[in-house]
């Protein structure tokens, strides 16, 4: 008895992986399946995309889709504008985000907590909401058409600060007051201590904010009118226009969102395993 009851527990067991683990490939596939989608179109003609029944083999129209995209629509200046633009904000809102949660966590002040709620009720505030307030901020500062108007207003970040205040709050007391005992002071005390224990939370608040950067569509729409330092979101966006023939090019189109997927994705793969270790000592704390 005991051992066929060990043989069905056994029996169970794997049945029950071998369902999570075909749950686990259905989700994968479902969730990859537009870029598939838009990979194989990338390589089709027009006839091909366009054709009934459709079909999804790989066309041979590639090399021609994928080098109208990179030249006649100039990806490569607008992915360069976009990368150094997301680096500076990515940069500037991780300094911005450190120093505030040292403030927050390390110095007694008035009003304190409070000030961390408004912080947090910012979150609540996002950049449609206060497009039109901005959008005259901006001007006023004479930054209209230039990329200070791309970088500044996304410099302060609710959810770093967040982020680096709960990490900073679950480092032992014990070590703040051997640094205050050896003489090191608050920046000092940054940069050689908190900064190298936070490595994780920094690599996943780079993706993050990388990522969020690199999507920016409605705020260079209306905040640039150079075509020359507009963003890759804006690029794509012209991508979808009617061709020559008054028909889109959607060959085209799909090869220009491949090819605008690859930084943050190379981003990602070298980050991915501070992001995922910061996002788990985020879950233990």
């Amino acid at each position: 008895m005991a051992a066929s009851k060990r043989t069905a527990y056994w029996y169970r067991k794997r049945g029950m992986l071998l369902l999570l683990h075909v749950g686990l490939i259905i989700s994968a596939f479902l969730i990859s399946a537009p870029v598939l989608f838009a990979l194989i179109k990338s390589t089709q003609t027009t006839a091909q995309i366009f054709s009934y029944p459709p079909t999804f083999a790989i066309g041979p129209a590639a090399p021609e889709n994928y080098a109208i995209a990179w030249k006649d629509y100039h990806l490569g200046r607008l992915m360069l504008n976009t990368f150094i633009i997301a680096g500076a904000v990515t940069v500037g809102k991780t300094l911005m985000s450190l120093l505030a949660a040292l403030a927050l966590v390390y110095f007694e002040f008035p009003f304190k907590n409070l000030l961390f709620v408004f912080v947090l009720i910012t979150l609540m505030m996002p950049i449609p909401v206060r497009i039109v307030p901005l959008f005259d901020l901006v001007r006023s500062f004479g930054w209209g058409n230039t990329h200070w108007a791309l970088v500044i207003p996304f410099l302060a970040s609710a959810t770093g600060v967040f982020l680096f205040r709960q990490h900073f709050m679950s480092i032992p007391a014990s070590l703040v007051d051997a640094a205050r005992v050896d003489g090191i002071g608050p920046m000092r005390f940054l940069w050689q201590i908190l900064v190298p224990m936070s490595m994780n939370t920094i690599g996943a608040m780079a993706v993050i904010q990388f990522v969020y950067i690199w999507n920016q569509y409605l705020w260079p729409l209306i905040i640039i009118a150079s075509n020359e330092k507009q963003m890759i979101q804006i690029g794509l966006k012209m991508l979808t226009g009617a061709g020559p023939e008054g028909m889109l090019n959607w060959g085209v189109a799909m090869a220009g969102t491949i090819i605008t997927m690859l930084p943050p994705l190379i981003v990602f793969m070298l980050l991915q395993e501070q992001f995922m270790r910061g996002f788990a000592l985020a879950e233990e704390k």
